[in-house]
C-alpha cells in the first residue's frame, strides 16, 4: 500500500468523552429528542441517528459533558456487550457504558469506525477477564490504531462504506416493502376501507376486478360491523395450528434460535444446522409465531421461506406454527400474525407467573374473524407474494455483501490488501 503509515493511539485522534446517564428521578429529564445512545443501541446499525430513549434539553444540560457530535465514534466499554462500535448519526448524548472518539480533521472518522468494528476481542481483552469488563476512558483512549495517510483513510472509507450503504438501501427498502403489506392488510382485512369506500359513493382507487370483490355495505355481527356477506369464525376454521411436521431424530436439520427471530420483519438472517432431537417442526411458508414472555410482546414472528424444497427445520418448544390451508395463503396468516388485534389476543391470554408468562394453543382457538372471499384472498397473495419474494431476495443479497465487507475489512485495515483490487472487486458484484 502506498505511503507511509503510523502508529499511534485514540487518544492522539482527539477528545475522548465517556457518556453519563442523567438521575432518572426527574423525569422532565426524559422524553424528548436528543438521542440517548445505550449498547442497546448499538443493534447492527453502522450510523445510529433514532434511539430507543431520548432526552429533553434540559436533561442533555445537566449531563452536558457527555454531549458527542455527529460522526463521533461510540464504542460500548462495559459489561457482555462490549467492543461493539456505531456512528453517532446527529448529535447525542451517550451512556457511562460507551467511551467516544471525536476525530479531528484530517483523520478520517469513517475509518477509524471500521478499525475499532474489527476489535471486538481484543477490546475486550484490554479490559481484563472480569465477570463486569470496564475500560475506562484512559485505557480506551490508550488503544493504538494503525493510520494510513489520509488518502488512503478515506478511499479505505469510500469502499467499505459503499458496501454498507447498499446494506443499508436494501434494509430500508425492505423496511418498506413489509410496510405496504402489512398497510395492505390491515386496509382490506381490519379496517375495511374499499367496502367504506364504496358505502360512501367514493372510488376504491383499486383495479375494477378487486373492487368488485368488496361489497358496498357493511352488516352488523358480535365483531361490529364487518362487509355484508362476510362470516365470523374461530381461527381454527381457517388456519392450521401448529400442523403435524415430520422430522426423525439426529437428522441434522437447519436449527432456528429464538435469539435470531426478528422483532420487525419477517427474514431470518441466521439459521444453523443441528441434530434435531425434540423441539417445534416447520416448513417453508409456516408463520413462527412466539409464545413466551417478553418475547411475544417484543414482537418476534417469522415467515419460514429460507428452507430447501422439500425442507423440515425445528426450533424452540416456545413456537406456535402457523399455516395456511387450501383456501387460506401462508401470507395473510404471516399478515394477521403481525396485526394488532391478533397480537392484542394472544399476549391477554397468557398464562404462568410474572417472567414465565406463555401463550396456550387451545386460546387461539377463541378468536374470531371475518373471513374474506377466497377471491379476494388470492389478490392479496399475488400482490403481497411478489413483494415478500422482493424482501427475500434482498436479505440474500445484503447477507453476501455482508460477507464481502468482512473479508475485506481486516485486509484493507491491515494493508494486506491493495486499495485498487478492492475497487476491482466492487466492480465485478456491480457496487
Amino acid at each position: 500500500m502506498a505511503g507511509e503509515c503510523h502508529q499511534t493511539t485514540l487518544d492522539q485522534l482527539g477528545r475522548i468523552v465517556t457518556g453519563k446517564t442523567p438521575q432518572s428521578r426527574h423525569p422532565e429529564y426524559f422524553g424528548g429528542e436528543i438521542p440517548f445512545v445505550t449498547p442497546t443501541d448499538f443493534d447492527g446499525r453502522r450510523s445510529i441517528e433514532f434511539t430507543e430513549r431520548c432526552l429533553t434539553e434540559r436533561g442533555a444540560s445537566v449531563v452536558n459533558a457527555a454531549r458527542i457530535p455527529r460522526e463521533a465514534i461510540m464504542v460500548s466499554c462495559i459489561g457482555s456487550d462490549m467492543g461493539k462500535s456505531a456512528i453517532a448519526g446527529k448529535a447525542c448524548v451517550t451512556n457511562q457504558q460507551i467511551n467516544s472518539v471525536l476525530v479531528e480533521s484530517p483523520n478520517n472518522p469513517l475509518f477509524v469506525y471500521y478499525n475499532l468494528s474489527m476489535r471486538k476481542e481484543e477490546i475486550r481483552a484490554a479490559a481484563g477477564g472480569s465477570a463486569q469488563p470496564i475500560l475506562n476512558k484512559t485505557s480506551f483512549g490508550q488503544l493504538d490504531i494503525l493510520l494510513f495517510p489520509i488518502p488512503e483513510q478515506r478511499a479505505i472509507a469510500h469502499i467499505l462504506g459503499t458496501l454498507d450503504d447498499k446494506i443499508e438501501l436494501n434494509r430500508r427498502m425492505n423496511e418498506t416493502l413489509e410496510a405496504m403489506a402489512k398497510a395492505l392488510f390491515e386496509s382490506w382485512f381490519v379496517d375495511f376501507d374499499p367496502v367504506r369506500a364504496k358505502a360512501e359513493g367514493r372510488p376504491t382507487g383499486l383495479p375494477a376486478e378487486i373492487s368488485d370483490l368488496f361489497p358496498d355495505s357493511f352488516e352488523n355481527s358480535e365483531l361490529g360491523e364487518i362487509p355484508r356477506g362476510w362470516k365470523i369464525r374461530s381461527i381454527e376454521t381457517i388456519i392450521d395450528i401448529n400442523p403435524k411436521r415430520s422430522l426423525l431424530k439426529g437428522i441434522v436439520s437447519p436449527y432456528l434460535e429464538m435469539k435470531n427471530v426478528p422483532i420487525k420483519g419477517h427474514s431470518i438472517d441466521k439459521i444453523i444446522n443441528r441434530e434435531f432431537t425434540s423441539g417445534t417442526k416447520f416448513v417453508n411458508g409456516d408463520t413462527l409465531l412466539a409464545r413466551i414472555t417478553p418475547c411475544l410482546e417484543n414482537g418476534k414472528t417469522a415467515y419460514v421461506d429460507f428452507l430447501k424444497e422439500g425442507e423440515t427445520g425445528w426450533g424452540s418448544t416456545e413456537f406456535i406454527v402457523l399455516a395456511g390451508t387450501s383456501k387460506t395463503p401462508n401470507t395473510f396468516v404471516y399478515y394477521l400474525a403481525r396485526s394488532g388485534s391478533f397480537r392484542s389476543h394472544v399476549i391477554q391470554n397468557m398464562v404462568g407467573s410474572s417472567g414465565r408468562q406463555r401463550v396456550p394453543n387451545d386460546s387461539l382457538h377463541a378468536y374470531l374473524i371475518a373471513i374474506p372471499p377466497c377471491e379476494l384472498l388470492g389478490n392479496f397473495e399475488k400482490t403481497v407474494f411478489i413483494w415478500m419474494q422482493h424482501i427475500k431476495s434482498n436479505a440474500a443479497f445484503s447477507k453476501i455483501l455482508s460477507k464481502i465487507r468482512d473479508i475485506l475489512l481486516p485486509k484493507l485495515i491491515s494493508g494486506e490488501l491493495r486499495i485498487p483490487d478492492a475497487e476491482k472487486i466492487l466492480e465485478e458484484i456491480g457496487i
